[in-house]
């Protein structure tokens, strides 16, 4: 009896677990360590290589949860560990970049600021966490308000301006300040913007993709500074095409489901006409 209460009593030993199931964990460590770099750089004043730490890290971002979807290797862990890389890596790292960069002149507003930016990435993520489970399907196309790693692209977008066109006015902390503001209250927004995850592309567009893919690669190399900028204005101008989307499949489904509910309450009238009508027999 013992020997038996013993071997209850006993816990399973963890299963060990293969390299692959690593490999997103380790991409995921590998953004993190991405923004802490570039903070390193922004304390340094080595803007440029402070951006590229932010762009490195949104590509290994965007890279970690397809390759564990494809590896099968998906888990609680890895999800948890990649909300708070993104914390660092699209919060922090761009706040005080900006911080660094501009904002330091006007002291605790400008500190403020950066702080506003971090916190409403983590806000944003923490709701995106959350909602996870209870988005209807029109909404899976879209995000709820602007992504972790393109509102950190975007807050960096008054350093890309000042690199081409000078830094007499996009670096000034009246023009940053309500920026990199803005940008925080777009990320914990209910605005819809364009999700590419689950982007569906038709056979005679698979082509024309891939040259545009092939030309985007092409850019980042021999032009990076005005590749991203061009991307970061597209992709600012895209919010109204995707607001409008939104809406006009969220009122599809509404019709939709507003007709299902016509078409259930018509058949159970039919139902209730063809029973025979009742017979009340007045008591003698």
């Amino acid at each position: 009896m013992l020997k038996g209460r013993h071997k209850r009593q006993r816990r399973a030993r963890p299963r060990p677990q293969t390299f692959n199931r690593l490999i997103p964990n380790i991409i995921t460590v590998g953004a993190l360590c991405a923004g802490l770099t570039a903070v390193r750089f922004a304390i340094a004043e080595q803007w440029e290589f402070a951006m590229v730490a932010v762009v490195v890290a949104a590509i290994l971002d965007a890279l970690d949860g397809t390759i564990a979807r494809l590896l099968k290797a998906a888990s609680d862990f890895g999800a948890e560990l990649d909300s708070l890389s993104d914390v660092i890596a699209f919060g922090v790292a761009p706040g005080l970049i900006i911080y660094f960069w501009s904002l330091s002149e006007i002291g605790g507003i400008g500190w403020a600021a950066g702080l506003f930016f971090a916190v409403c990435c983590a806000l944003r993520l923490a709701r995106f966490n959350s909602t996870l489970e209870t988005r209807p399907r029109y909404a899976n196309n879209f995000f709820t308000g602007v992504p972790a790693p393109g509102g950190a692209l975007l807050a960096l977008l008054p350093l890309l301006m000042s690199r081409e066109f000078g830094d007499g006015f996009f670096r000034h902390p009246a023009v940053t300040g309500p920026w990199i503001v803005l940008i925080a209250l777009l990320m914990v927004s209910q605005i819809p913007t364009y999700s590419l995850k689950r982007l569906r592309v038709p056979q005679r567009f698979f082509l024309p993709m891939l040259v545009l893919i092939g030309l985007l690669g092409a850019g980042l190399a021999g032009a990076p500074w005005h590749t991203l900028l061009i991307l970061s204005l597209v992709y600012l101008g895209s919010f109204p095409f995707s607001y409008r989307s939104f809406k006009r499949l969220k009122a599809e489904a509404e019709a939709e489901e507003n007709d299902g509910d016509e078409s259930e309450t018509e058949a159970v009238n039919e139902e209730g006409d063809d029973e025979p009508p009742s017979t009340h027999l007045r008591e003698v």
